[in-house]
Parts: C-alpha cells; structure tokens; sequence
C-alpha cells in the first residue's frame, strides 16, 4: 500500500478539483489519511466489491450495483489494483463507473512503484521527484512520538537508530545473527541510543537478538502506525527486512538500509534517499560487513 504514494499524488495532481478516497485495510487507511497523501480513507471490505466478482443470473444483473456502497457508485473515477484477471469484474466495474482502471498491482521486470504510476497514466511522472519527496508527519504526532521514546528510556539528545529485525514473511527476513552482528558494531558509536521494533509477527525476530543487546535497546511493543511514523521522525538512521516498516520509514524521510533478497529488489522503496541492499544466503558475514559500512556511513 505505501508503494502506491507515488501514484496517488500524481492522482491528486492530475485532478486538483477532486476528493482523493482511498479504499484500503483500516489502519495504513487511516494513517494516509492522517499524513495527507489522500482527502478520506475508508475499509476496503466496506465497499462491497465482491457483489462485482459473482455471477449472477441474467434475471438478477439489474441488482448487483445496488449492493455496493455509495461512496463506490457515487464515484467519478475508479482505479483498482485488484481484479484485472477477471473479466467478470472488470466488466461490472466499468459499466458501474465509466471510465475506470483496473490494472494488477505488479508488473513485471520493473519496480513496483513505477509500475503503480503507468497504470494510472502517467508514466512520464516517474521522472517527476516532486512524487517521490518523503511525507510530512503532523508536528503534534511528532510531538507525540518524542514524549513516548522519552518515557522509554531515551534521553531525548541522542541520535536514534531504530531497527526491524522483523517481517511478514519468515523468508524475507535477515537472520537475528546478521542483526547481532551489525547492532553490535554500530552500538559501539558515540551518543547512540538503538530502538528496536516489535510488530505483532516479530516476537521471534526480537527475542533471537542476543540478550545483552537487547538489554541495552529500547523495545517498542507493537505500538499504533501513526505513532511509529511519529517515533520514525526522531530516527538518524533505520534498519530493517523487506517490510512495511521499512517502507514507512522511507517515506517518512528516515535515511534507511533495507534488506532483500535479489528476487525480491522490484519491491524497493519509492524514496531516493533508501538504499537498498541485496543480501544472500550463506553470505551472512560478509553482508553484516557491507551493512554495517552503510549504516555506519549514515550514523557518523
């Protein structure tokens, strides 16, 4: 989802006149919403989309626009990055609201965020690093944030590097090993305080750290999106697995080392400043030594 920022803004662009309404899972709805990148966000599963996957009947086709929401039929443009390998769905959708796009939300041999903006017809925008600028997070949420790493444990003076040995996906994630071994090295910097996030499919990733390290770093448990971008803020430098923390960090501004397999390289962040590193297996030594340079690079 925070791969499509690019091409939401060239929507808001495009169509200054118009409310930009995002359909999408609740909470990263929600903080889009709250950090500006469209006018309103509502619960993908409040739309009523799946009344345009079934078949109905001929006796029935005059029915199925009426189970969908409102805000879906009232709208004067769509554009879906679901569906488009039902003909079904792209028929009833189109016919629902004219003019719409549906389009799959990854194409191949290019990056995922690039391949976003060409859908939405705007391909020569891809260029444009006005779309690519890292979001504004509301001073009040910043404030927020600071008062929230204070409480635990921060000094409010040193530089912050925040770290997410996590992901969603176990293959996708660094070893807790290649963590260690990086943490450990840049832990030794002067005036450095390491944060580290625990989301709610981490606990293992966290509780494979070493414990002395652990002991050392401020953990924080699960805390709400809009509070994270906040604490993000506060961040010298980020460190984290192919994630969507990762990617928030990006967009947030946060001079970031993200971590990937090669296969999955087309998932990069948007944001210019991010640097994507490829990470191999059984070259988990030598990937720490290329990791901590970076990161080091960032923290001097």
């Amino acid at each position: 989802m925070l791969l499509t920022i690019p091409a939401l803004r060239v929507l808001r662009r495009a169509s200054p006149g118009d409310r930009l309404v995002l359909a999408a899972q609740p909470r990263i709805g929600r903080l889009l919403e709250m950090l500006g990148v469209v006018h309103r966000a509502l619960d993908f599963e409040a739309l009523g989309l799946d009344a345009l996957f079934e078949p109905e009947p001929d006796d029935r086709r005059r029915e199925w626009p009426a189970r969908c929401a409102d805000d879906l039929r009232r709208a004067r443009r769509v554009i879906a990055w679901i569906g488009s390998r039902e003909p079904g769905f792209v028929e009833r959708l189109t016919a629902l609201v004219p003019g719409s796009i549906v389009a799959p939300s990854v194409g191949a041999g290019r990056p995922v965020w690039e391949h976003l903006v060409d859908t939405v017809g705007a391909g020569a925008a891809r260029g444009d690093r006005a779309i690519r600028v890292p979001l504004e997070v509301p001073d009040a949420l910043r404030d927020e944030a600071r008062r929230e790493l204070v409480e635990d444990g921060w000094n409010g003076s040193d530089r912050v590097l925040l770290a997410h040995p996590g992901a969603g996906g176990r293959g996708k994630r660094w070893p807790a090993t290649g963590f260690a071994a990086v943490l450990e090295q840049v832990a030794t910097l002067p005036r450095l305080a390491i944060v580290l996030h625990q989301g709610p499919a981490d606990f293992d990733a966290v509780a494979a750290l070493p414990e002395p390290l652990t002991a050392r770093a401020i953990t924080l448990r699960e805390p709400p999106l809009p509070l994270l971008a906040g604490i993000l803020t506060h961040a010298t430098a980020y460190l984290g697995n192919d994630s969507g923390i990762s990617h928030l960090a990006a967009a947030v501004g946060v001079p970031s080392i993200v971590l990937f397999g090669a296969e999955r390289l087309m998932w990069r962040p948007w944001a210019e400043h991010v640097e994507p590193v490829v990470i191999s297996p059984g070259a988990e030594r030598s990937d720490a030594m290329r990791v901590t340079a970076e990161l080091t690079a960032f923290l001097r």
